[in-house]
């Protein structure tokens, strides 16, 4: 009886519930009423469905435009004379490689970069201006081998990436290789050296071992057998000595050979200059340049001849002037070259003249002369080394052509 009752209560608390649920249900329409007639319209103005009704189209178009740019043209105005001059085969490119190339450590295959350290000029002008990065790949290497053979690299390029951004294919080639004969010669002369020199030594050998007196009673073949074996053992120094391995180190140059000839367009000189500036009333002029050699014997010193114009408020000595280079690395003056404006004190007013030297550890790369103000420490002028020696050359070569011209 009691799970009859039970079981009436559970049916009752059912229905109750469902009942309510289905009272809180909105009402369900009997047809669905179909929404009004649209047509597909798709503007082509804004690339997007509209679900708009449909319209007379007939007179609506794409719009749009073109947007002609000459920027390259431009820069290329900028840039080059229009001008096209040739890189011939045989020329010789000089440059810089920017890793250590070793026959004991490098391998073939191996990439590496290199850059040009001076303006690369055609006929009509500057084709490769100094900066351009070219990529190289070592062909072939060889190690030192016995008999005094020296080891050898040869390495090919096959693309260059100039200033400007441009790429540019070649073909050029570097061999550290000897040509056989000279090889062999090299090689001949070595061992000849070797062996005069054990002569000598083992004639002096046999001299003080057995004495005058003995070599004399042997007619001498005392001292010919001692130099017969001295040259003996110096030929066996020289079958047995190694040659020399190639090292180029980073930042040596290196003469690059072009195999293949290409057209390439000539720079303007205008082109070319480097960023430089100096403050309102001074006038800085470099009459001369000269790379020098210091005393243990390093290339690696810059002079230049200057004249200096002062006509500002500005106060500065020989110490306030500097080398830097396109590191930014900033080199003082060096009392191993000319000191003649090192100790010179140049006033508001002054005009001076003079020569000043700076130990660079590469000179092969950009280099300004840089001033500065000593009271602020602040930059009052900075001038292109590079730029100065363009001038210089230009100056040079208007004057052989004037004297041609007045001959």
């Amino acid at each position: 009886m009691k799970k009859l009752v039970a079981y009436l209560l559970l049916q009752v608390f059912i229905l109750v519930n469902c009942t309510a649920v289905f009272a809180q249900q909105p009402p369900v329409a009997s047809s669905v009423e179909a929404p009004p007639q649209q047509s597909d319209v798709f503007d082509a103005g804004s690339s997007t469905y509209t679900g708009e009704e449909k319209t007379d189209t007939s007179n609506d178009i794409f719009q749009g435009h073109a947007e002609y740019t000459n920027k390259l043209e431009e820069k290329n105005k900028e840039l080059f004379t229009g001008e096209i001059d040739q890189l011939v085969p045989k020329d010789v490119i000089k440059m810089t490689v920017s890793q250590v190339l070793s026959t004991g450590y490098t391998e073939e295959g191996d990439e590496f970069f290199a850059e040009i350290t001076s303006d690369v000029e055609g006929e009509k002008g500057v084709i490769l201006p100094a900066g351009t990065i070219a990529h190289g790949t070592v062909k072939e290497i060889q190690e030192s081998k016995r008999l005094g053979r020296d080891g050898w690299i040869e390495v090919s390029f096959d693309y260059l990436i100039t200033p400007d951004g441009r790429e540019i294919p070649i073909q050029g080639q570097m061999s550290t290789k000897l040509n056989p004969v000279v090889g062999t010669s090299k090689v001949l002369a070595k061992s000849a050296g070797y062996t005069a020199a054990g002569g000598i030594v083992g004639g002096f050998l046999a001299l003080n071992i057995f004495g005058l007196p003995a070599t004399i009673l042997s007619q001498g073949y005392t001292l010919a057998g001692g130099a017969a074996l001295g040259g003996a053992v110096g030929m066996g120094m020289a079958l047995y000595k190694k040659g020399k391995d190639v090292l180029i180190s980073q930042g040596d140059e290196i003469r690059v050979k072009i195999t293949k000839g290409i057209d390439l367009p000539v720079f303007k000189k205008e082109a070319l200059k480097q960023e430089e500036f100096v403050c309102d009333g001074l006038n800085v002029k470099i009459t001369n340049i000269d790379f020098e050699e210091d005393p243990f014997g390093e290339m690696n010193t810059i002079t230049v001849a200057i004249v200096i114009t002062n006509l500002t408020d500005k106060y500065f000595t020989g110490f306030d002037i500097s080398m830097v280079n396109d590191l930014n690395a900033s080199f003082y003056p060096s009392v191993f070259g000319d000191t003649t404006l090192m100790f010179s004190k140049i006033k508001p007013g002054d005009r001076t003249s003079g020569r000043i030297s700076f130990s660079v550890d590469n000179i092969k790369r950009k280099h300004w002369l840089v001033i500065y103000d000593r009271m602020e420490r602040k930059p009052i002028a900075k001038i292109s080394i590079d730029n100065a020696k363009r001038d210089l050359k230009d100056k040079k070569e208007a004057k052989k052509k004037k004297k041609k011209k007045d001959v």
